[in-house]
């Protein structure tokens, strides 16, 4: 790496054996940030997109929030947001008509494609673009991934998973064309080395990187090159940024540790990751964060479940199998477990929006600069439908939304309308995804008084 006292390339790497460790966005940066997005992106183009699945639906009585457009008032299941709640919109009464005959293999298929898929056991699956890759199309050439595809669980890709519907489709969000699923990365070390490492191939590099007890290690000379160039400030934002790749590092490292000393087989978890579901979810949300203040990439899914999942949540007191909770049979004592999964769920995901909205970037925040789909492809799971599915909208889009708001459309309308909008914030020149009628312009609007 060339320092000199001009201002930083956004791409500016630390570089040593195996490794490349991109920075977060630093005043040192700003000028030729301003004049890239003078004129590529213009001024206030939101360049982020995130997408969170939350498998199986929920109890819709716990999720909806009371009250009218303004967000006052938090349901029981979306409570964990109440910190974050300015920067949140509920978008209520949104359906995906393509994912009908009511299965979780196309609740999951369609969920970012609204798109119908071909009805197949074998390897002739058929379905659509998702809206994650249209986006990659329109931004990602511009950073190291162009997409970033994650996962809690191991996800098989072939076999038949659910009612003559191969496991293709219940596994994998993000299709960057009919007949090409990319698959998910579950194991945080793989996605670390993924992000850091740098060599021909993966296993090249994560040799080198497994060589040294932190990849930091390798890259002391050019950080103490670089601070000697930037501003107090700026040394500061490095400093915490290493920091947080450091913790994250160390996080993996132990649960490597811990999973030798006592090895338990799991035939849905990647060996070697924490044992407890929460910390292996706080860790791939902390790699999401670190991907997308170092712009690492630009557009992220993450499935916080497959779809017919029969984990169990006995941290929160739900021993039960999730998948047999969500067919309920309507009694109330399997419902208020169920919900208290979902509860869970979006806890999560709350954690990683105050995580984004505690991280300074520009003159606002990750979160004021980004905007995160959260919801399921399914509503009700006792019967398997596709309506009014669970949807939050999350993040200021570069200045672009107000949050604080629910938006309850008077008429089933389509998903793939807000995906539609999402891509239009990009810049990305899409004129439909799935069935789209057109875009959900409330989203960008101001509150009314």
């Amino acid at each position: 790496m060339i320092i000199t006292k001009k201002a930083l390339a956004r791409r500016t790497f630390l570089r040593g054996v195996g490794t490349a460790i991109a920075l977060p966005l630093l005043d040192a940066m700003v000028p030729s940030m301003t004049a890239i997005a003078n004129t590529a992106a213009g001024p206030g183009q939101l360049r982020r997109l995130g997408f969170v699945y939350m498998p199986m639906g929920c109890d819709l009585s716990r999720w909806t929030p009371p009250g009218g457009e303004r967000l006052e008032q938090l349901s029981p299941t979306l409570s964990p947001l109440e910190r974050v709640k300015d920067k949140v919109t509920i978008v209520s009464n949104l359906e995906l008509k393509n994912a009908y005959p009511g299965t979780h293999a196309t609740s999951n298929s369609s969920f970012l494609s609204a798109a119908k898929a071909k009805r197949t056991e074998s390897t002739d699956y058929f379905l659509g673009t998702t809206v994650d890759q249209l986006a990659a199309q329109s931004i990602g050439q511009e950073t190291q991934l162009p997409s970033l595809e994650l996962s809690m669980d191991l996800l098989s890709v072939v076999g038949q998973c659910d009612n003559g519907y191969a496991c293709v489709y219940q596994n994998n969000l993000s299709w960057s064309s009919p007949t090409t699923p990319l698959p998910a990365e579950a194991h945080p070390r793989l996605v670390f080395e993924r992000l850091y490492g740098e060599g021909r191939d993966a296993a090249t590099r994560q040799a080198l990187m497994r060589e040294k007890a932190s990849l930091l290690d390798s890259v002391n000379e050019e950080l103490v090159r670089l601070k000697n160039t930037l501003g107090p400030s700026d040394r500061r934002r490095v400093d915490e940024y290493l920091e947080s790749v450091r913790n994250v590092e160390q996080r993996i490292q132990r649960a490597e540790a811990l999973a030798k000393e006592n090895p338990v087989t799991d035939l849905d978890r990647p060996s070697g990751v924490p044992a407890d579901y929460a910390e292996h979810a706080k860790l791939m949300f902390d790699l999401q964060l670190l991907a997308l203040q170092g712009n690492i990439t630009r557009v992220v899914t993450f499935q916080l479940a497959r779809e017919t999942s029969n984990r169990t949540y006995p941290e929160i007191g739900v021993p039960d199998a999730h998948h047999p909770l969500t067919h309920h049979g309507n009694d109330p004592e399997k419902i208020a477990r169920m919900a208290k999964v979902n509860r869970f769920h979006v806890s999560l995901f709350a954690e990683f929006l105050e995580r984004l909205a505690a991280t300074p970037e520009g003159n606002g925040t990750l979160l004021d600069n980004i905007l995160y789909l959260y919801g399921s492809g399914m509503g009700n799971p006792n019967v398997h439908d596709h309506i009014n599915l669970p949807i939050i909208v999350a993040g200021g889009a570069a200045g672009n939304m107000q949050g604080g708001r629910h938006i309850r459309f008077d008429s089933p309308t389509p998903l793939a309308n807000l995906h539609l909008s999402l891509l239009e914030k990009i810049g990305a020149r899409v004129n439909e995804i799935g069935d789209s009628s057109g875009t959900i312009t409330e989203l960008f609007q101001p509150l009314s008084v």
